[in-house]
């Protein structure tokens, strides 16, 4: 088989699915269409409709875009069959009804950012970082019945610095992603649509499984009665989108959310959980165990900004008037 033969359907939405995308078209895939999100409403008012990343690149190289607000619509399911795809890649994507990803001759494979079957789910980079992982991933495997549990058909390894945020994983995960695209590509070529794949099952090793649910409001608010590397690991594991927070109050009982985008360990023995202290230039806030110094964080309502420049506006109110609270040591 050669790469020709094959006609590709791509389905990605954000950033992380360009890349891949881009690869495809470089390296001489014939991508026949490409299928991503709806167009979302932003500004004030919601007036303005935004394009994915995806479709923003897939219009720039003339491919065809599909985007369906429901994958089981009759009307989609027949329009995408008309471009008589062979292969369809996922990269960032929604969950597939069977009618779609088993459609192809040689099957649909997604791009997942973990090496599964750990972390199966919508935020597997997130909860990497928050569990303090010094490994992760990406996996190619073919798409079945349940989420994230096809066969496995390669797995590329990435290191996370123990200083690493979100940012800097997502970033390196998105050009393995598309690296790992490729390969997968070729080895399908090579074996004529149908390369070896492993069931998951053939890779556990023992350990617990972890998973990757999607990431709420709620789920980032911060405990402090964790210990600090724990807190640590999830301010990181949350930056810079979409922020951990805690709530700031005052006597008065006015709240405010604070977000916190960068920490780091002190060693040094704190207080009672959540409290705040204050040295100079510097904030620093009692975990479980030991202190946290606060590096970069974000009032609700105004800009991100470095701890220094938030002392200077806030010095007074902070050290005579505001209090840390959470809703775990209320």
């Amino acid at each position: 088989m050669k790469k020709e033969d094959l006609r590709i359907v791509f389905m990605g939405t954000p950033e992380f699915a360009v890349p891949t995308l881009q690869a495809m078209i470089d390296g001489g895939y014939n991508v026949v269409a490409v299928v991503t999100q709806p167009d979302k409403p932003v500004g004030r008012h919601g007036s303005v409709l935004q394009a994915s990343p995806v479709k923003q690149f897939a219009i720039e190289h003339d491919l065809p875009v599909l985007q369906p607000e429901k994958m089981k619509d009759p009307v989609f399911v027949e329009q995408l069959r008309a471009y008589q795809a062979n292969l369809q890649v996922v990269v960032a994507f929604r969950m597939l009804p069977e009618v779609v990803w088993d459609m192809p001759e040689y099957g649909t494979f997604n791009v997942h950012a973990a090496l599964l079957p750990q972390y199966r789910g919508a935020a597997p980079i997130n909860w990497a970082v928050i569990n303090g992982e010094t490994e992760t991933g990406v996996t190619t495997f073919f798409l079945d019945h349940d989420i994230d549990t096809g066969r496995i058909i390669m797995q590329k390894r990435f290191p996370i610095p123990d200083g690493a945020d979100v940012e800097y994983v997502y970033d390196g995960l998105m050009h393995l992603g598309a690296e790992i695209c490729m390969e997968t590509l070729e080895r399908i070529v090579v074996a004529g649509g149908h390369p070896d794949s492993i069931p998951q099952d053939s890779v556990v090793d023992g350990s617990v499984l972890k998973s990757a649910p999607k990431i709420f409001k709620e789920t980032c608010e911060i405990d402090w009665n964790q210990p600090a590397k724990q807190v640590y690991d999830f301010i990181r594991g949350l930056s810079p989108y979409p922020g951990a927070w805690c709530v700031l109050a005052s006597p008065d009982g006015k709240r405010t959310v604070l977000k916190i985008f960068r920490s780091c360990k002190t060693g040094q023995k704190g207080h009672e959980p959540a409290a705040i202290s204050i040295d100079g230039k510097h904030i620093y806030i009692s975990a479980a165990d030991e202190e946290l110094e606060i590096l970069e964080l974000q009032l609700e309502g105004k800009k991100r900004m470095m701890a220094a420049d938030f002392l200077n506006g806030m010095r007074d109110k902070m050290k005579n008037e505001i209090i840390f609270q959470s809703e775990y040591n209320k």
